[in-house]
């Protein structure tokens, strides 16, 4: 099987196509698409405590840890302890964090409005079915059920 004939092939040159134009957009405005996307999935009025971001973007968590000393370093967040939990600490928006997160949210609805006007919803509906099974198969650990290596035959069998 040819790379470009494997669903995990295709799903990752997409993907790559569309992180290279948004960090090429993100980095008019001294930003990453990590940041960008983190940005977007903090709450504008009551933070986001930092435990729950990493989740969302599917993120390691020292991942995450660095994308936040860079965020804070740019002046985009600060931390608060959470009033109602004091172990938890949860990531607020700066002013210019609020700016960059609205670039960001500009940016990501300009690209999904041109793929909406070049592919028809029939076509997007079958795309997110499909991605939302292969996500489903993978998070409920049923890729593998029935597989069994089969062992590789040596050239002198052959």
């Amino acid at each position: 099987m040819k790379p470009e004939e494997t669903v995990d092939y295709n799903i990752k040159v997409a993907w790559h196509a569309i992180s290279r134009m948004y960090n090429t957009q993100a980095a008019q405005y001294d930003i990453t698409t990590s940041i960008g996307f983190v940005l977007l999935n903090i709450d504008q009025e009551n933070g986001t405590p930092a435990t729950k971001i990493a989740p969302l973007l599917g993120l390691e968590t020292r991942s995450l840890t660095r994308i936040l000393r860079s965020m804070e370093e740019k002046g985009l967040i600060y931390k608060q302890a959470d009033t109602q939990d004091k172990r938890s600490v949860r990531i607020f928006l700066t002013e210019v964090g609020l700016q960059k997160k609205e670039i960001s949210r500009q940016t990501v609805r300009h690209f999904n409005q041109k793929v909406r006007e070049k592919i028809p919803q029939a076509q997007l509906d079958t795309f997110f079915k499909v991605v939302g099974q292969i996500t489903g198969m993978i998070e409920g650990k049923t890729m593998y059920d029935d597989f069994t290596l089969r062992p590789l035959r040596s050239e002198s069998a052959a």
